[in-house]
């Protein structure tokens, strides 16, 4: 496959990287790697570390950076955001019509079974609205790109995505160790997240309080993957970070143990899933989530971001309808377009997948990180036939797409610059207005000819700059 260089064009750079190319050829190559040592020490100092589950010899990893940034133009990054606004739109929308009058379902846009049989739908949430009409308060939309003007949305997060500390991080690295390539590039800033963060959820919170709104942000614990994230998030908005153990049930609203006593919370940023979140109504034996909470929620007595149920819109079989999905609430065609996508749960799909394997990227419905896929071209006859037992076994559990030709942004190595696949995850804030902050977090296939870009699966991550012109 022949993949788009971002950063080169006919052996020229391309205009987002004009400025850039100047400056980096002005640099001391020994430099460079000395910089990018010290980065690597930042993050080490900092804290920036991810867990992985079932490792034992390295449950805490620090997250590998590459200092060569990806750019964005203005005019390229304007045309992303009239296509994420809109899909945001749509799944808003789709999430509350399923939890009600299901129009899309009796219209036959999409099929009954896909949305009743998903283990994500939540019956306890049909008739509920939340505060606001928000569900989808905090959404991460992985987008791929394989030519100048060819962008494609490779999955929605639309249940607790991950990973904006990483951008955020990023840029405080870059800006610490090249203030003078900032003063030469017009990149616009993220570091207002958090603050919009805080506007955002303040917006939805319940009605009749008195005064400011209490956040909070709910974390499983020190030994959850984004443990770092959650900490960190709550330190910047001036939120307190609590465990299921701090929260409890008074008078009908949620409250959080502090030393003057238990104090009302009234909007919970979680980063506990949806079957932890309350015994009483989900999983029995859940000590992450908080006895009742539930009940408070369907009362309108507290915000919970993102709210429950969203999980179904992460689904990789329900994405694979999100044209129709866009179409049916927006009235529009999608700017942005899905990878074609093939259900395997329908028998002509199955068969053309099993006969094509070899060319394939093969995900579970349900799966994430990395996880319970198969990247066809990569793996080996043996694996591809223990795959396909699989397929056969639970074919409803599997969508496959083509192997993309992703493109390629440049990181540093000790020969220079060398080309890797990207993607994007650009976070958007939805309240009473939808706002992207200008960036995202870039990941990165640090090994040569991957695509997997994952860092539980040895992928990086990039400082991404969206130019200001």
């Amino acid at each position: 496959m022949t993949h788009f260089d971002e950063m080169r064009l006919g052996g020229q750079a391309r205009p987002p990287y004009d400025d850039y190319q100047s400056w980096f050829d002005r640099q001391d190559p020994k430099r460079l790697l000395q910089k990018a040592g010290d980065a690597e020490r930042v993050f080490r100092r900092t804290g920036i570390t991810f867990a992985v589950y079932g490792d034992t010899e390295a449950a805490e990893r620090l997250i590998p950076f590459d200092i060569v940034p990806r750019i964005i133009s203005g005019k390229e990054w304007r045309r992303l955001v009239q296509g994420i606004e809109q899909r945001v739109q749509a799944l808003n929308a789709f999430l509350d019509d399923i939890y009600h009058r299901q129009e899309i379902l009796r219209a036959g846009r999409i099929p009954k079974e896909i949305v009743a049989n998903n283990a994500a739908f939540l019956p306890e949430m049909i008739g509920v609205r939340p505060p606001g009409g928000v569900y989808t308060h905090i959404i991460g939309v992985d987008i791929v790109r394989t030519g100048e003007n060819d962008f494609f949305v490779l999955e929605d997060n639309a249940r607790t995505p991950s990973g904006v500390s990483y951008m955020l991080e990023n840029r405080e690295t870059m800006m610490q160790l090249f203030p003078e390539l900032f003063q030469q590039v017009k990149v616009r800033p993220v570091e207002n997240y958090p603050q919009l963060l805080r506007e955002s959820l303040t917006a939805v919170a319940p009605q009749g309080r008195d005064g400011s709104p209490t956040i909070a942000v709910l974390t499983p614990g020190s030994f959850n993957s984004a443990y770092f994230e959650h900490a960190f998030l709550a330190d910047q908005m001036g939120v307190e970070l609590v465990e299921g153990s701090d929260l409890r049930v008074v008078d009908g609203h949620v409250a959080m143990r502090t030393t003057q006593g238990y104090k009302k919370i009234d909007v919970l940023y979680r980063r506990v899933d949806d079957d932890y979140l309350d015994p009483l109504t989900f999983k029995p034996d859940s000590v992450l989530g908080v006895p009742g909470i539930m009940d408070v929620y369907r009362a309108g007595n507290i915000a919970i971001a993102n709210a429950p149920g969203t999980g179904i819109a992460d689904d990789k079989a329900i994405y694979s309808y999100m044209p129709e999905i866009v179409e049916f609430y927006t009235g529009r065609k999608a700017i942005l377009q899905n990878v074609e996508t093939w259900r395997c749960s329908e028998p002509n799909a199955l068969a053309y997948v099993l006969e094509h394997l070899d060319e394939l990227v093969v995900k579970e419905v349900h799966g994430s990180g990395g996880y319970g896929m198969l990247v066809g071209p990569a793996a080996s006859k043996k694996e591809r036939a223990a795959f396909a037992k699989k397929l056969i076994a639970r074919p409803g559990n599997y969508i496959a797409q083509p192997t993309l030709a992703l493109s390629t942004c440049p990181i540093l190595t000790s020969k220079g610059l060398a080309p890797r696949h990207v993607d994007l995850r650009p976070f958007v804030l939805v309240s009473d207005r939808i706002q992207i902050v200008p960036g995202g977090l870039t990941r990165v296939a640090l090994k040569k000819g991957s695509l997997v870009v994952n860092s539980s699966q040895g992928g990086g991550t990039k400082d991404t700059w969206v130019l200001d012109d």
